[in-house]
Order: structure tokens, then C-alpha cells, then sequence
């Protein structure tokens, strides 16, 4: 049965920025965290990459939400940036706080389990499906994709010998 409550509408799109912010974000705080030394650098760093990445893709979801014919297309796009948002700021709010850089990225990776955690309950608990499944399976996808974004992020600094 598809529920059409008006809460669970846009359920896909936040996912989508959610997700997104929590795999590419991570990864690309990861990677700043082992190349880079100023924590400043890596908060402006993160949060000109969150800016632009929420714009882009809320600007892709109008834009597949339009060439399905959705006429809610601007909503999804304006769900989807807004989840990119406010998932960036609660990973990036660790560099802020904890001078340490290592130390924030572990705050980082527990922040951003809790946020797959939160989002997981209450969507099992509102939309009768099964948390601890869903809840694994998205925290195996961002955790694999973050990995592998260190990984190449790694592997291009050591190629191209920049140390910041």
C-alpha cells in the first residue's frame, strides 16, 4: 500500500540529499582530515562543497522530477537541497567543535551513523517497514561509497605529491 500522507510525499527526496550529503560530504571531509592540518580549511573546504553540491542536486532532482511530470518537482528539489543542507552542517559541526581534526572525524562518523539511525526509526516507525534492514543497508552503502572516496582521495594525493 503507497502511503500518500502528506509527511512521507517527499520521502525519497530527502533521502536523496540526505544520502548524498552523507556520502559525499564524508568522504570528502575524510580525505581533507589525513591531507590537510587546519581545521578551518577543511570547515571552509566541506562547506563550499556541501553549498554546491545541495544546489546541484536539487537542481538534478527538479530536473528528473520534471521529465517524470511530476508537478511537484520544485517541492522534491527544495526537500532535496534542504536534507543536503542540514545533513552537511550536522557532519561539519565536529570540525567546529573539536580542535583535533582525527578526533573530529570520529565524531563525524559517529554524528553520521546517528543521522542514518534517526532517519531509519522514524521512517520504520511512521511507514511500517523494517528498520534494522533498511538501517544496515544504508549504512553499508555510505559507509562503502565514503570508504572508497578516502580510498581514491588517498591515492591522489600520493600520486600527485600534494601535501598541504
Amino acid at each position: 500500500m503507497k502511503n500518500t500522507n502528506c509527511d512521507f510525499k517527499y520521502t525519497g527526496a530527502m533521502v536523496l540529499g540526505m544520502h548524498d550529503a552523507l556520502v559525499e560530504i564524508t568522504g570528502i571531509l575524510a580525505g581533507l582530515a589525513f591531507a590537510i592540518e587546519s581545521s578551518r580549511v577543511i570547515i571552509m573546504t566541506g562547506t563550499i562543497a556541501a553549498v554546491a553540491a545541495s544546489l546541484s542536486m536539487a537542481a538534478a532532482n527538479y530536473m528528473a522530477q520534471r521529465t517524470d511530470k511530476n508537478p511537484d518537482a520544485i517541492r522534491c528539489a527544495i526537500y532535496t537541497g534542504a536534507m543536503y543542507i542540514a545533513t552537511s552542517v550536522a557532519i561539519i559541526a565536529p570540525f567546529c567543535v573539536i580542535p583535533n581534526r582525527f578526533w573530529a572525524l570520529g565524531a563525524m562518523a559517529v554524528v553520521a551513523v546517528l543521522i542514518i539511525l534517526t532517519f531509519n526509526l522514524f521512517i520504520s516507525r511512521n511507514d511500517r517497514r523494517m528498520f534494522l534492514p533498511r538501517f544496515a543497508e544504508m549504512l553499508g552503502v555510505c559507509s562503502c561509497v565514503a570508504a572508497a572516496s578516502f580510498i581514491i582521495g588517498q591515492a591522489a594525493k600520493y600520486f600527485l605529491g600534494v601535501t598541504i
